[in-house]
């Protein structure tokens, strides 16, 4: 049984935190504003603080939405960083700036610890099947103490790199699916325009080359018109942002990922932040006064 810690015991974060504790770990957590009482009826110890967490804890997980977040639970008064002693190991499943995460990597490896970038893909489901695909960049001794501890949350697990190279993994594979849920909304667009059955043209697209996760989940989101959140367009904003920022300090366009950053901004200010970001199509309909299905 593994001493670990979990901050950030969200919509993601609880059901991971979860899967540790049904291994039976013993895992010491702290959230704000507060700990799911499911996970405390497991077995799951309460922690005023991230110091606290740290010190108890040989592993500390941390998931929470944004960088400024992670730079807080880390190196904040009562952060992580106080609590640690050397040997141990921060895990930041956060998808955050590739940037920051190496300048994170270096305070907590200054103090004679490890670090593993380790942010994920497959969104709440993928939380609560233990089937997310995770992305992590740290030292080969590092990863190889984690990655059993990783396999209990996730399926596809892949050392992409040193630290930070997890982070970059994940912004490719954000602006990935915000282009492809561009082009899943403009197809169906499309062909409900032209007069098709939208449902029928997505069933048919399936079985050839077009066929995509995007196109079977998130296609059929956009006929049915089922636009609650598994994954909100604000927090996909906040990644193609990182995509553009980081793009943008190494010289590089991205004006597809620019457009489809254009079109969750289109959508966040007609009151569609929280949408699931399959709504991206929204956008699209507006534009085209026309949409690819009626509201149920």
């Amino acid at each position: 049984m593994a001493k670990l810690g979990f901050i950030g015991l969200g919509i993601m974060g609880k059901p991971m935190a979860g899967h540790l504790l049904a291994a039976g770990n013993e895992v010491f957590m702290h959230s704000i504003p507060s700990i799911p009482e499911e996970l405390v009826e497991k077995g799951g110890v309460v922690c005023a603080s991230g110091k606290e967490v740290a010190e108890k804890a040989e592993i500390i997980f941390i998931m929470v939405p944004d960088t400024p977040h992670v730079e807080a639970v880390l190196f904040d008064k009562s952060g992580v960083a106080e609590g640690l002693s050397a040997g141990k190991i921060v895990v930041d499943m956060s998808s955050i700036s590739p940037l920051a995460t190496k300048e994170f990597a270096k305070r907590i490896r200054d103090l004679g610890c490890g670090y593993v970038d380790g942010p994920v893909s497959g969104g709440e489901v993928g939380a609560v099947n233990a089937t997310l695909s995770i992305m992590a960049g740290g030292s080969d001794t590092d990863f190889a103490k984690v990655k059993p501890l990783f396999e209990l949350m996730g399926k596809n697990i892949t050392l992409v790199g040193d630290a930070g190279d997890g982070q970059v993994a994940k912004v490719a594979n954000q602006i990935i699916v915000a282009l492809n849920i561009e082009a899943v909304s403009e197809a169906l667009l499309f062909a409900s325009k032209a007069g098709a059955d939208p449902e029928k043209v997505r069933q048919a697209l399936m079985g050839g080359f077009a066929s995509s996760k995007i196109l079977e989940i998130h296609g059929e989101r956009m006929v049915k018109r089922t636009f609650n959140p598994g994954f909100r367009i604000e927090l996909h904003q906040k990644d193609l942002n990182l995509a553009l920022s980081n793009a943008k300090a190494m010289g590089l366009s991205l004006p597809n990922t620019a457009t489809a950053q254009e079109l969750f901004n289109a959508c966040t200010a007609n009151g569609g932040a929280a949408w699931d970001h399959s709504a991206m199509v929204k956008a699209l309909e507006l534009l085209a006064n026309h949409k690819v299905a009626e509201e149920i």
